[in-house]
């Protein structure tokens, strides 16, 4: 039995004190010849705490344990290499075995392992993003854009509903004017939209992001898979935005019932995480903002292309397509190419102005067949989806003369039409001889309460003239409807049985 480190200790103080290897095994209470064995030990420089190492049924077999190792670059398992062992004659237990191939594939790691050297990231130098899985809105996935300033450690959480090139290029946009400027390097993972393949081991740059890097002076690399140095640090920022917005067992967070609702929980989350001490820095990440910012290159005014989202042509209907929906835009743009970008639940359209790029309208998301029309974009159009009637257009002298007499006119014409009213145009005729007589002023004021009471008999318009000859109030009009017939009533019918019954 090995003795510990302060029995073996006594032992070479009562051997120093005695001289003697029997004379300390009397102080220290053990035997003589195990005395003797630790003073050899100690003599020859050797450690006294080492195991000796005994002969074992399996040391003839270690040679094979450490081949079938190495071929399996330290992934065989120990029943895998008992079996073989077992075959070619080994007798000892399984036990064994799995000691043995443990202490093989230990040394095997031993001079493999991968060495890091520690990161130590310096101010305005370093951006790093990832995208992480973000809360379902009514059964639709969203995402999370993540990033962080590698130095002051300042996030921003961005959500949005895929990761297409667009809206990662807008996220970025995003995220650099958050922080209030642009880094040197802008570091992320290898997803598709960045490096589109690997020759050689060497990742081939999307060319939309590479024009994007230039946009803002930034060069996009990505990092080395499985490289705890520069992919940790970002990862570490998803899967903490995950923990604190993604509705869990953990966290019993309510589900959301809008894409605003997420956005204003990430608002949040970054107010919340850049305000407190940073484990790692000991300061708070806004507070290191403001010294990062003076190393930060100014950002240009317009957000790259490819931020405003996907380009689409004005028609000649001033309506965009998108998603198979048409969407109105102000007038003016007709014929010209605008960008057209999701966020959230609506779309913004945004169009080259004198003043630059900038918003010139916003729908709210809509499906085929539900196209989202503002009647404000249409100006000089009658709103809703009522039938047009159309405008006056004179083609002989009468029918221009009779439109001259004023809108009332024109109100005329159309409610007459609409009523199938007989010998329109002899009464036009009639309303222009009375405007020369009387006065287009006042012709044009009973041709349009004509109109509204629905009176286009011959004798009509005279009669609405000299009503407003008499100054009478306009409200004594009667309009001939159910309510007011000019039809005698049955009252004298009734008077009728009742003379005869006098008789």
């Amino acid at each position: 039995m090995t003795k510990s480190g302060r029995e073996i200790m006594e032992i070479f103080e009562a051997f120093d004190l005695t001289g003697t290897a029997w004379s300390a095994a009397q102080l220290t209470g053990c035997d003589a010849k195990t005395v003797a064995r630790y003073v050899a030990a100690r003599e020859t420089g050797g450690d006294p705490l080492a195991r000796a190492v005994r002969p074992r049924l399996i040391d003839p077999f270690m040679p094979k344990i450490e081949e079938l190792v190495d071929r399996s670059k330290g992934k065989i398992r120990a029943d895998v290499a008992h079996r073989k062992i077992t075959a070619m004659g080994y007798g000892g237990s399984e036990r064994s075995t799995r000691r043995a191939v443990a202490e093989v594939k230990e040394a095997w790691q031993a001079g493999r392992r991968r060495r890091y050297r520690p990161w130590v990231p310096e101010p305005g130098m370093w951006l790093q993003w990832d995208w992480g899985d973000g809360p379902a809105i009514r059964a639709r996935r969203t995402q999370l854009f993540s990033a962080w300033l590698a130095w002051s450690r300042f996030r921003v959480v961005i959500p949005a509903w895929d990761q297409q090139l667009g809206t990662l290029t807008w996220c970025i946009d995003q995220a650099l004017r958050a922080v209030g400027g642009a880094p040197t390097y802008l570091l992320t993972d290898n997803p598709r939209t960045v490096t589109m393949d690997h020759v050689a081991g060497i990742p081939v740059r999307h060319p939309e992001m590479v024009a994007m890097g230039r946009h803002y002076g930034c060069k996009v690399e990505t990092c080395v898979p499985f490289d705890p140095e520069s992919k940790g640090g970002v990862e570490a920022t998803v899967k903490i935005a995950k923990a604190d917005l993604v509705p869990s067992d953990a966290n019993l967070l309510p589900a959301y019932g809008s894409f605003a609702e997420l956005a204003e929980a990430c608002r949040q989350f970054c107010d919340r995480v850049n305000g407190r001490v940073h484990r790692e820095t000991a300061a708070i990440p806004a507070a290191r903002l403001a010294a990062e910012r003076e190393m930060l290159h100014p950002l240009p005014d317009e957000p790259h292309a490819l931020a405003l989202g996907e380009e689409r042509l004005v028609a000649d209907d001033q309506t965009v397509r998108f998603g198979s929906v048409r969407y109105s835009t102000p007038p003016g743009h007709h014929g010209t190419r605008v960008w057209c970008r999701a966020a959230g639940e609506e779309l913004v359209i945004t169009a080259r102005t004198a003043r630059g790029a900038a918003e010139i309208a916003r729908h709210r998301l809509s499906v085929p067949g539900s196209p989202q029309i503002c009647d404000e974009h249409y100006p000089g159009h009658p709103g809703g989806n009522r039938p047009r009637q159309p405008k006056p257009r004179p083609r002989t002298e009468a029918e221009a003369a009779f439109l001259a007499i004023g809108e009332g006119a024109q109100r005329w014409l159309a409610e007459a039409a609409a009523c199938g009213a007989a010998r329109i145009r002899s009464k036009m005729a009639r309303a222009v001889e009375l405007a020369a007589v009387v006065g287009a002023g006042k012709v044009d004021a009973a041709l349009g309460l004509a109109a509204i009471a629905g009176r286009f008999a011959d004798g009509d318009l005279a009669s609405i003239i000299d009503h407003l000859a008499a100054e009478r109030q306009v409200g004594e009009v009667v309009r001939a409807d159910e309510a007011h017939s000019a039809q005698p009533g049955t009252s004298g019918w009734a008077l009728l049985g009742r003379q005869e019954a006098g008789r």
